[in-house]
């Protein structure tokens, strides 16, 4: 299981991703995000291990995500529908995700094929804001990270184009 502070991506700054017991598995530079349009995540010994770096594919936002130097999935948005977002992750081969659920209070599910693999619960934790991501055996647990952190900066995305809209509605 890991543990995320919720909104990391909207101060841009660094922090760690923990265990269940608060130990530090990964540390995530937020910073480069804002700079160069690029995540990076380190193990404890500061070694990038995996990076998400956004893109633009058809006109739609799309996250690649890549562990130890490879193309590993990318992520985009599917549907739009009134507080239930569905992503597609698209990995290399025939084991594609999709993660649903209410993304806005980070309570959402991770699927293989109609099976769920991995989930996200604000609800499993007394820490405020704060979420827990715990994936299924036999599903890259980096994999399941990069995705939620890609997802997450979509929505920090979403919400500052929202944010410009309604300045730009108010000067009018």
């Amino acid at each position: 299981m890991f543990v995320i502070r919720e909104r990391f991506f909207s101060i841009g700054d660094d922090f760690d991703v923990l265990d269940e017991h608060g130990t530090r598995l990964f540390h995530v530079d937020g910073k480069v995000f804002s700079a160069r349009n690029r995540v990076v995540i380190e193990d404890p010994s500061g070694e990038e291990v995996a990076s998400v770096h956004r893109h633009l594919v058809a006109l739609r936002p799309t996250y690649e995500i890549r562990i130890g130097g490879e193309k590993a999935a990318e992520v985009r948005k599917k549907l739009f529908t009134p507080f239930r977002e569905k992503f597609a992750i698209d990995v290399p081969g025939p084991d594609d995700l999709e993660m649903r659920g209410d993304l806005l209070d980070h309570e959402y599910t991770i699927e293989r094929g109609g099976q769920e693999v991995a989930a996200v619960s604000k609800r499993w934790l007394t820490i405020r804001d704060t979420y827990a991501v715990q994936s299924s055996a036999g599903v890259d647990p980096l994999l399941i990270l990069c995705s939620v952190l890609a997802l997450d900066l979509a929505l920090a995305r979403d919400e500052k184009k929202d944010e410009k809209k309604k300045e730009q509605e108010e000067d009018d």
